[in-house]
């Protein structure tokens, strides 16, 4: 095994680690803000990117209108799915919240089974071609695109959580949610909000990556397996973490998929990487307790 083709590996590696960076970032706003870990949060991406496809392909609808529709169905899916939480689940525990995210999960793959078949869609490529080489390997749009993406939108939600109005009431709804209610700061359409805009970011991912990708209805979905093994990372509270853990994830798997005595083992990697970091979480309480 040469240098060269590891190389390649781990930039082909890149563009997967940008979507579970991504995809990581959302899980970790949702888990900080509205206290929920949401299995759904790929399959929401899924759904409006399938949907996408049939508005072009059904209603011939210019792409880029069918992708910013796609967009607004993966928001308005996530929100519905917000506000459920919001009014039925708002005093719930996490765990209970979290559990409650498996029935959309299991929903929106068996109705795009009805809607759309259960065949890989035709996605149109929303970008193509080379941006550079480096050692002589082709690095694509795709990987660059979606590196900056997972840095950008971390970037923005720190900004945002710091810098701005909105983000100082979602901070005081996530850390004492009574006394932000009582003092008069609206928690069911803030909520609802977080929802609705990480179901359109994901939503985005999705449609940026899925032509490169196993674009059928569960391979897209189960993409939430290797984001939450990154947002693990960060403990489902540090965006920086978060990203750096897709990318690894990323770039561990297309350079394992390189070598063949161990390639057998890309698929595990993220369940590999979700009981590394468990043992290691549990062993770093023993030393705490210990000192």
């Amino acid at each position: 095994m040469n240098g060269g083709a590891l190389l390649q590996g781990a930039l082909a590696g890149l563009a997967s680690g940008g979507l579970y960076a991504v995809l990581a970032v959302t899980l970790t706003l949702m888990s900080r803000l509205v206290r929920v870990v949401n299995f759904a949060q790929a399959a929401t991406g899924m759904f409006a990117a399938f949907s996408a496809v049939w508005f072009a392909s059904e209603l011939g609808l210019p792409t880029w209108l069918a992708t910013i529709i796609g967009i607004l169905v993966g928001a308005l899916l996530s929100g519905i799915i917000g506000w459920v939480a919001a009014t039925w689940l708002s005093e719930a525990t996490v765990t209970l919240r979290s559990a409650m995210t498996v029935a959309p999960l299991l929903m929106l793959i068996s109705l795009s089974f009805i809607l759309f078949g259960n065949k890989p869609q035709p996605f149109a490529p929303i970008l193509s071609g080379p941006a550079f080489s480096v050692a002589g390997v082709v690095v694509s749009w795709v990987t660059v695109v979606m590196v900056l993406l997972a840095i950008v939108v971390a970037v923005a939600c720190s900004i945002l959580l710091r810098r701005t109005t909105v983000g100082t009431k979602l901070r005081a709804l996530s850390e004492r949610p009574t006394t932000a209610e009582l003092i008069g700061i609206a928690a069911k359409p803030l909520s609802i909000g977080v929802w609705a805009v990480t179901g359109a970011i994901s939503a985005i991912t999705i449609m940026v990556i899925a032509p490169s990708q196993s674009n059928d209805a569960i391979s897209l979905s189960m993409l939430i397996i290797p984001a939450a093994a990154a947002a693990l990372l960060g403990g489902f509270k540090r965006l920086d973490l978060a990203v750096v853990g897709g990318l690894a994830l990323g770039v561990i798997s297309g350079i394992v998929a390189q070598i063949p005595a161990v390639s057998f083992v890309r698929n595990f990697i993220p369940f590999l990487f979700i009981v590394i970091l468990l043992l290691w979480s549990q062993r770093k309480e023993v030393w705490d307790a210990a000192r």
